[in-house]
């Protein structure tokens, strides 16, 4: 491990070069100092870990040129402008997340909340699903419990809020939530994970929906986190994984001061406790029926998580390009997991073996956000993990047969993400130029923080690494003053999608004890792009989550996999993104079809526009069409 002073210079160094070398080619100018830092001694005592969650160490603050942390600083005047805060115009901030008392005494009141998208009336519309956390008094009955919104998307830009009607308010400790079509007839469900019983969602068909969890088999309790859906075994339906995290006890919560081993402190300073410390609830996969039901296999499936570590985010993807869907699941605190499916309804193990289980290091991190994409258009899907502060988010490069290999220095984004703590997170291509980004939404868990000198800030700024060398480098993106990435919010959960069907990915944040964030894609790019929505047919998932898509244009050859969940505890536009640059066509397009396993080539007459592509039909009618046609019209 490098020292403390080296380690700091380095980010220095980092955060300067690459704030610098992009402000020269965004022709942006810095009037004054960007970063100011606190000296530290050379013969400062080692790092020592944390005993509630994984860290680095400690670290001496950075501070911008107004002696802000630069969590909640580092702001210029000018530069490219490329997310706009449009939440209050849009109608969201009619709806407000609680998540306990502002104090933060206890882990349960810290963790936050998902958010999904998904277009529950088949308009051609992206909806918004917000979950809502609890209190206290609420579980006691003692005051209304705080709800979950359900935003019906106008198609004019603005959200109207329709979960009481549409019966999904939940009312319950709200933690994460899962879109996926379980039952098969067409139309997308939705799971929610609570401290307490889940909620399984299903659509009916007319705007509402109805809570099966208790017939299906699948509320569980106690603490559930980022479930996802997908086809393990291949039977053309989609089964269920439930991570769980701490094993919580209302009427005895971990106070601090209360233990003997230092796991509630923070720097010194009493705060929460937990994770480590506490009790863990073991992870859950549940089989399809068929039938409306599921059945719990999480122990001959190979996946009940036996050490009962903290989890927190999950998915199902094709790692190792054989068919077959595998699980990731990035847990708090604890060592990662990676499952690779055998294709006999067990998983294998691979954690370690993969690479995936620990940093580079070879130490535990407090993993939150999981994204997977193919951000080298290299045929192979990477990952991106988001940590705890004093410590760097992780970046995984698939080097082949599910062994992965830790990259996060070698592309320069490790050192500027140690004063964050990162949450939702995901690779998009925001500038449609055919290689993937990533974005990270950040905010702190202690309070505490706003009164110590340790360089963070409880409310933090988001952050959006560029894809500038071909997946080999990335350089941090300008927080310019009155734009998206210079919002200081405290956000947990995000999803990232196409909210307006104008081909750029736009991003909404779940905020802890505050109203949501949208942040619509505003970028002045020219570029092209294309969207594609599948829909499986005879032996696979309706909804085709779990298939993947390959997509040529020119020399660029990408990768699409349709999930239905990661993020941190959210689900994503399920549609699949593709940015062409200055391509006005696309050569070919490649599906690989979960369930059945069928490969099939089609060829799409356009871009700038969705396509909805069925297996075994190829490009169908759809309500794109229109929108197509409005789009072209100017209307």
């Amino acid at each position: 491990m490098r020292s403390r002073i080296g380690r700091k210079q380095l980010y220095i160094w980092a955060f300067t070069v690459a704030t610098l070398l992009l402000f020269s080619s965004a022709s942006a100018q810095v009037s004054e100092q960007a970063i100011q830092t606190t000296p530290q001694s050379s013969d400062a005592p080692a790092p020592k870990q944390q005993g509630g969650s994984s860290t680095a160490g400690e670290f001496a603050p950075v501070l911008d040129s107004e002696h802000r942390p630069i969590t909640a600083g580092g702001f210029v005047k000018t530069g490219p402008i490329i997310f706009k805060d449009i939440s209050a115009k849009a109608g969201l901030t009619s709806w407000h997340h609680v998540m306990g008392t502002p104090e933060k005494k206890y882990i349960i009141e810290e963790t936050g909340s998902g958010v999904c998208l998904l277009d529950y009336d088949h308009d051609g519309w992206l909806d918004i699903y917000m979950v809502n956390g609890s209190t206290y008094d609420a579980q006691d009955g003692k005051t209304e419990p705080p709800h979950a919104a359900l935003f019906h998307n106008n198609h004019d830009g603005t959200f109207t809020n329709v979960a009481t009607s549409a019966g999904v308010t939940n009312g319950r400790w709200g933690y994460g939530c899962a879109v996926g079509d379980y039952d098969n007839d067409g139309w997308p469900d939705l799971y929610v994970t609570n401290f307490g019983k889940n909620r399984l969602y299903r659509n009916n068909h007319d705007g509402t929906f109805t809570d099966t969890a208790e017939k299906a088999g699948v509320t569980l309790g106690n603490w559930s986190t980022g479930a996802s859906f997908g086809d393990f075994d291949g039977d053309g339906r989609l089964d269920l994984f439930v991570p769980g995290y701490v094993h919580y006890d209302m009427a005895h919560p971990p106070r601090a001061g209360s233990d003997s081993l230092g796991f509630c402190q923070y720097r010194g300073v009493n705060v929460s406790c937990g994770p480590r410390g506490l009790e863990g609830e073991p992870d859950h996969l549940f089989h399809n029926n068929g039938d409306g039901t599921f059945t719990d296999v999480s122990v001959k499936a190979g996946v009940s998580d036996p050490n009962h570590y903290y989890g927190f985010s999950s998915t199902f993807v094709d790692i190792n390009n054989d068919g077959k869907v595998d699980l990731l699941v990035a847990n708090d605190s604890s060592s990662n997991y990676l499952y690779i499916n055998k294709g006999d309804g067990t998983f294998e193990d691979a954690s370690y073996y993969s690479g995936f289980a620990l940093n580079r290091s070879g130490r535990e991190t407090a993993s939150m956000g999981l994204a997977v994409g193919d951000y080298k258009n290299s045929g192979q899907v990477g990952i991106y993990t988001t940590t705890f502060s004093d410590d760097y988010n992780t970046l995984f490069d698939n080097k082949g047969d599910g062994n992965f290999s830790e990259v996060t220095s070698r592309t320069g984004i490790d050192e500027i993400t140690y004063p964050f703590l990162g949450w939702g997170t995901e690779f998009i291509d925001y500038d449609n130029d055919g290689w993937k980004d990533i974005f990270v939404a950040n905010g702190h868990v202690y309070p505490e923080v706003a009164h110590h000198d340790w360089g963070t800030s409880y409310a933090e700024r988001p952050l959006l690494f560029h894809n500038v060398d071909h997946g080999q480098k990335f350089m941090a993106m300008p927080a310019v003053d009155g734009t998206g990435l210079a919002e200081v919010i405290p956000a947990r959960g995000a999803a990232f999608g196409d909210l307006f069907n104008d081909g750029k990915i736009d991003v909404v944040i779940n905020c802890m004890d505050h109203t949501p964030v949208l942040l619509r894609n505003v970028n002045p790019d020219h570029n092209h792009w294309v969207g594609i929505r599948l829909v499986g047919g005879s032996g696979s998932p309706r909804d085709a989550v779990g298939s993947t898509v390959y997509l040529t244009s020119g020399a660029t050859r990408q990768r699409g996999d349709v999930m239905s969940a990661g993020s941190y505890e959210s689900s994503n536009d399920q549609r699949l993104h593709f940015g062409l640059g200055q391509s006005t066509s696309v050569d070919s397009v490649e599906i690989h079809w979960a369930g059945s396993g069928k490969v099939e080539h089609v060829k799409l007459p356009g871009i700038d526009r969705y396509f909805v592509v069925e297996e075994g039909k190829g490009i169908v009618a759809s309500v794109y069409d229109g929108i197509a046609k409005e789009a072209s019209s100017g209307k």
